[in-house]
């Protein structure tokens, strides 16, 4: 059987699994945390938005061009992706199994670079990052793939 790790991330948190043969409970390799995507919006913005002012003496609020949790979630996407690269490049895994938060995965798959795509093997949109390994293994094949 193929080296394979199984990623389970949302925005906040990646566990990574590997598993001895293709139908065997998985065992965690790593956990990676990013307490910012936990912090509110104004936790993580420094000062209230400005106001601007029109010519008729009217005026409204200045909108900030990214929502702080969604750029949070996305460096967290970013640091990710760069950690699996690395790994993949040390040939510590062969091919890749990823269920993720649905909207963390899009972040996710932006961030893999082409190589990385080739490897994955399946995908599934679903928020189980705090499910024991137990649990989450029922919701992936009951024999991993082995391409």
């Amino acid at each position: 059987m193929k080296l394979s790790w199984i990623v389970v991330a949302d925005s906040t948190r990646a566990r990574i699994f590997t598993a001895d043969t293709a139908s065997s409970p998985l065992a965690e390799v790593e956990d990676l945390y990013h307490a910012e995507g936990r912090l509110h919006d104004r936790e993580i913005t420094s000062d209230l938005p400005g106001k601007i002012k029109s010519a008729d003496g009217g005026g409204h609020a200045f909108e900030q061009p990214t929502d702080p949790k969604k750029h949070e979630a996305d460096t967290f996407a970013h640091r990710v992706a760069h950690y699996l690269e690395d790994a993949h490049k040390a040939k510590r895994f062969e091919q890749l199994l990823i269920i993720a938060a649905p909207t963390f995965l899009g972040l996710l798959r932006n961030h893999l670079s082409e190589q990385l795509k080739q490897s994955v093997r399946f995908e599934l949109a679903k928020d189980i990052t705090t499910l024991s390994p137990a649990d989450i293994r029922q919701h992936l094949p009951e024999y991993l793939p082995n391409l």
